[in-house]
């Protein structure tokens, strides 16, 4: 009896470097920290209680720039990189 829900799993685990495990790990990290910050400190998300605020000082706030830090690290500079690492790691030496 089959099932179409069944996946094939590959013989051989893709396996990563420590390089290419930390590189991954930096945008969620610093992601995380941002809105780690913001529920320690909400005083200073002032998206929470925007009382008079103009739209640069409810954007600009440390922790959402932290977690946009992260986000955009995690796009722009992690993936072309980890894609880099493994083609190194790949290359016969």
């Amino acid at each position: 009896m089959e099932t179409p829900i069944v996946r094939h799993i590959p013989a051989e685990a893709v396996t990563r470097s420590t390089r290419a495990r930390v590189v991954s790990l930096l945008g969620p990290t610093t992601v995380a920290a941002g809105l780690i910050w913001g529920i320690l400190q909400p005083w200073r998300v002032t998206l929470l209680h925007p009382r008079g605020q103009g739209f640069w000082w409810l954007v600009i706030e440390p922790p959402v720039l932290v977690a946009v830090a992260g986000v955009i690290f995690a796009v722009v500079v992690a993936r072309p990189l980890l894609t880099d690492l493994e083609a190194h790691d790949a290359a016969p030496r």
